[in-house]
């Protein structure tokens, strides 16, 4: 009975855990989509519905439909917020962590994929009131677009290459739930002091390429710039990284330079050595 029981905790927690990174991965799309190419695709052509420029900005401000979009808007990114944060504050990453235990990160993942697809499925579009900014002049209405486009493109190829490096099955619970299938624990208590407290410090390794996205855009409307400054006004706030912390960067920099160059001068040294030999021979 024992095993058996063991068996089927096992397979809850697998199940739970590829379940989540279903989620999480189809979340992050929908994202990629909300943020940067569905805004891009309205801008392709140049022509854009996304403002109306015509009316002055003291009547589009004092227009209830363009309010009541930016309090829905407002509410969604509070939720976000909110839930991002809260999760992350220490008490309660302590009462989460000795609730659920090892799907405390896929909870926290979850969670978070669960209020971005709130926030872009309630998300208001304001539509009456003018852009801040919108390229629309020939010859750069056609180009301009296509350049944010392979920009976006750029900055989300980087962000996917820095969730690969960051160890992303540990960012989303996957790790976790193996080592405890296998008996290892923590994956976390197998990282040296440093890489820990590097870590605990590095909430948003992705600040720079987000910020791009965010705020390269052929027209920027009002709600867009709502989410562009509260989502780079929370990932400033939360970047805690010091020098100590850049140290170790550096360092662990220099060693995957060397492990990248020393399987290269261990194959000249065996190419040298085979010519030696057969010289002998």
């Amino acid at each position: 009975m024992a095993s058996v029981a063991a068996t089927l905790r096992v397979c809850f927690f697998c199940t739970v855990s590829l379940l989540n990174f279903a989620f999480v991965f189809i979340s992050g799309a929908d994202f990629i989509r909300f943020v940067s190419f569905q805004a891009i695709y309205h801008n392709i052509t140049g022509d854009t519905t996304l403002c109306q420029d015509s009316i002055p900005w003291s009547v589009a401000l004092q227009d209830r439909s363009v309010l009541k979009s930016l309090l829905v808007d407002v509410g969604l990114l509070a939720l976000f917020t909110a839930q991002h944060s809260l999760l992350a504050w220490s008490p309660v990453k302590q009462a989460c962590q000795s609730l659920l235990g090892v799907l405390n990160r896929t909870a926290y993942c979850f969670s978070t994929a669960l209020a971005l697809q709130i926030l872009m499925r309630y998300w208001q579009p304001v539509i009456g009131a003018p852009c801040l900014w919108s390229v629309r002049h020939a010859p750069w209405s056609i180009w301009f677009p296509l350049l944010c486009f392979t920009l976006h493109f750029l900055c989300w190829a980087i962000i996917c290459s820095i969730f690969m490096i960051f160890d992303y099955p540990e960012l989303l619970g996957i790790k976790q739930v193996y080592y405890e299938c296998i008996g290892l624990g923590d994956p976390l208590s197998f990282k040296s002091p440093r890489a820990q407290r590097f870590l605990s410090h590095l909430r948003h390794p992705v600040c720079l390429e987000l910020g791009v996205v965010l705020w390269l855009l052929p027209a920027l409307s009002l709600d867009r710039l709502l989410l562009a400054l509260t989502l780079s006004t929370y990932l400033a706030l939360a970047h805690s990284l010091d020098k100590q912390d850049l140290t170790y960067l550096c360092v662990q920099l220099n060693h995957k330079m060397q492990d990248f160059a020393e399987p290269q001068r261990g194959s000249a040294d065996t190419i040298g050595q085979h010519k030696s030999n057969h010289k002998e021979k």
